[in-house]
């Protein structure tokens, strides 16, 4: 069964590296990525962080924000997600939030930091408790719990 799945995702994969290929051609990142519904619709997305001046604007990200924004969502369960390489932490928290139901990628961490792009103190800020690259912490306020109180009461809320 594992076989045929991995036969059936060659296609949307070869896709997502055709598109970070020819991203990487054209001045873009070397990242491409491709959402595909339950239903076959297949939304894309290439690497725009130095284009549209977005840290945020990773393949994988972008393919997720054409998708939502194509099918009037705001999550995608059911969907795949191919991407030419593996989601950085970024990329991989937005697949979950927007319900993606499995990620296939392509090349891997390693593969990226071969390549100039190494995520790995990334990775180790989110593998362990030293938090001196980016120190997060709590100021907990009296009010801290104010916008949730709010959404709780709002009875037209959209629930997510």
């Amino acid at each position: 069964m594992q076989q045929a799945a991995a036969h059936d995702d060659r296609a949307p994969l070869a896709r997502a590296i055709a598109l970070a290929t020819e991203s990487a051609g054209n001045g873009g990142g070397p990242f491409g990525a491709l959402v595909v519904t339950a239903d076959g619709r297949a939304f894309e997305g290439t690497n725009q962080v130095t284009a549209a001046n977005d840290p945020t604007a990773h393949g994988e990200v972008m393919a997720i924000r054409t998708a939502c924004a194509e099918l009037g969502v705001f999550e995608l369960s059911g969907a795949v997600l191919y991407t030419s390489c593996e989601p950085c932490p970024m990329c991989l928290a937005a697949a979950l939030w927007a319900r993606i139901e499995r990620v296939v990628f392509a090349a891997d961490r390693h593969d990226a930091a071969a390549a100039g792009f190494d995520d790995a103190a990334f990775y180790a800020y989110f593998e362990t408790a030293d938090r001196s690259r980016m120190p997060v912490r709590q100021q907990p306020l009296e009010s801290r719990v104010a916008p949730f109180d709010a959404w709780r009461e709002n009875a037209s809320r959209i629930d997510y």
